[in-house]
């Protein structure tokens, strides 16, 4: 019997098993899927960071400039320096939490599909297929569930980001690898949400190009194809080029509440316990402060799963979904806007959850502040109900 039990090896699972491994706070096993089809395709993580990180031997990228495109043309370059944006791939991610785990004489990873999890008596179980077909019962006294959730909670405002990219190399140089296009707004904006392009240099003649949206619903295949032919031919002038690969994915942008407990030993952690930032879909940051805060509360002899995103935060969060699914605010502009205005460590500590309220009350005079007022007033009144359900995933943020 284990003292915890890890389910997934996504960026959620794999991040508690590292903190867990680092700091011998319990003895724990990660049950993953098992090679096949149930395992899901390389995922790409961003986030930005101060210094020397934990993961720096896996990073795949990293940029010490950040650029937005708005769609009259116009340019933001800005320099958040000491950060940098970096960019993890799943595969050598989880290559190095596997390591990290093999010299751990207190963890396990286990290849198994995992069926069932329930509590018990003393503690909860995760019932489990493994890839010749026996069942395995695994007993821990805490389960962590990084699972996709069945369903969303009910939300008054749920809308998706959703995106496709594509791994190019380009017959000549035609990227700055110092400088990330963040949000690129010149491509046609759907009716409801917004949309831009994302690009993110690997070299002069290499890059990932990503259509992304935020809006209600996903597209089809053809039409992400279509948004990223027309992209790479008219926005970005690439010439010939070779998609190497793809990637794709579905993040919830919304203001559901999260439940992390959901048995006295069994917690969600991850997108199913809320770590996606509603407002932009970042995860990784997120994940990594909550696997910290659980290896401690472990070593101390507890177990607290502590919120991803402060109150504060999500209620902003909320305040901007709503005004962006109602269209009173125009997302491009709006975007745009606060890359020009506010300093940008200030901005990139916002979106992380990490400024102080006379920091965000200066941010948010910086914002269309009668559109956000009147729709800050009337969320209070809205109901909470809920909403289609398209496929999620952790590919990105």
């Amino acid at each position: 019997m284990s003292d915890v039990v890890i389910v997934g090896g996504g960026a959620a699972g794999l991040s508690l098993a590292y903190r867990l491994a680092e700091s011998a706070a319990a003895t724990f096993t990660v049950v993953e899927p098992p090679e096949g089809a149930q395992r899901p395709p390389e995922r790409t993580w961003c986030y930005w960071e101060l210094g020397k990180g934990d993961f720096d031997d896996a990073v795949h990228a990293s940029w010490s400039m950040l650029r937005i495109h708005g769609k009259d043309d116009s340019e933001v370059t800005v320099d958040p320096a000491p950060l940098r944006y970096r960019m993890l791939r799943s595969a050598a991610f989880e290559r190095l939490v596997h390591a990290r785990v093999s010299r751990s004489p207190n963890g396990r990873i286990v290849r198994a599909t995992a069926d069932i999890v329930r509590n018990t008596g003393d503690g909860a179980e995760v019932r489990c297929t493994a890839s010749d077909g026996r069942t395995l019962t695994l007993r821990a006294r805490h389960v962590f569930d990084s699972r996709p959730r069945p369903t969303l909670p009910p939300a008054r405002t749920q809308l998706m980001q959703h995106f496709c990219g594509w791994f190019v190399r380009t017959g000549t140089d035609r990227f700055d690898p110092v400088v990330a296009d963040l949000m690129d707004f010149r491509v046609p904006q759907p009716r409801g949400g917004l949309a831009f392009g994302y690009v993110l240099p690997l070299a002069p003649d290499r890059a990932l190009v990503e259509y992304t949206e935020f809006s209600r619903t996903p597209l089809h295949a053809t039409a992400y194809d279509a948004a990223l032919t027309d992209y790479t031919r008219n926005v970005l002038e690439l010439g010939p080029f070779v998609v190497e690969s793809t990637e794709s994915g579905v993040i919830p942008m919304t203001d559901a509440r999260f439940a992390r407990r959901i048995a006295p030993a069994v917690f969600r952690i991850g997108t199913a316990g809320g770590a996606t930032r509603p407002a932009t879909g970042y995860t990784f940051a997120a994940i990594q402060r909550q696997s910290r805060a659980v290896a401690a509360s472990l070593r101390d002899g507890r177990v607290v799963v502590p919120p991803p995103h402060g109150a504060r935060a999500l209620a902003m969060d909320a305040v901007l979904l709503r005004a962006l699914d109602t269209g009173r605010i125009d997302g491009p502009d709006f975007f745009t806007g606060l890359f020009r205005r506010v300093p940008p460590q200030r901005l990139l500590r916002f979106l992380d959850g990490d400024t102080s309220p006379w920091e965000e009350w200066c941010i948010g005079l910086r914002t269309p502040i009668g559109p956000m007022m009147r729709t800050a007033i009337e969320l209070p009144f809205l109901a909470r109900r809920f909403h289609p359900d398209p496929r999620m995933g952790d590919n990105h943020r």
